[in-house]
């Protein structure tokens, strides 16, 4: 049976074994470097792993695991951003569930419960990031009522 909790330090050593994973695929995928690569200004700029088990308690953000049958075999990252406007953000920087374990709907829970998280603090809406060619996030993302806003386009320098 699939289940989703908040995570607590006791998850920590298996978020880092999912959240390297997590890399480990999205470094096969036209644009994941960059997107593990995050600018030094940013907060969570830092490995995942780091980024998901520092943010677990940590003010502002959410960290929720997915179980399968007790075990944990997913999590959902976010966190809320201040705009100019005086509006928050709320972006969901990671959402994984590992492949053994998908099709029976935990990464679509781990949605939920992030976006309830979102919804208690007011934010006016949350990002996500599907990388170019990814289908199956784009299509997980869409199913859950996300639409496009934006494309990020790069260049290369040299």
């Amino acid at each position: 049976m699939e289940a989703v909790r908040p995570a607590t330090a006791r998850d920590e050593p298996r978020l880092r074994v999912l959240a390297g994973e997590m890399a480990a695929g999205l470094l096969a995928q036209r644009g994941g470097p960059l997107l593990l690569d995050p600018a030094p200004s940013d907060p969570g700029g830092a490995l995942l792993a780091d980024r998901v088990t520092g943010a677990v308690g940590a003010p502002g953000w959410v960290v929720v695991v997915g179980t399968l049958d007790g075990e944990v075999t997913g999590f959902a990252l976010g966190h809320v951003v201040g705009r100019r406007s005086g509006t928050r953000r709320g972006v969901l920087d990671a959402c994984y569930v590992e492949p053994g374990a998908r099709g029976v709907g935990l990464g679509q829970l781990l949605v939920e419960a992030a976006l309830s998280w979102f919804e208690d603090r007011g934010v006016d809406g949350v990002d996500g990031t599907a990388l170019p060619g990814d289908r199956g996030a784009k299509s997980f993302f869409e199913s859950a009522g996300f639409k496009a806003r934006t494309i990020t386009m790069h260049r290369p320098g040299g």
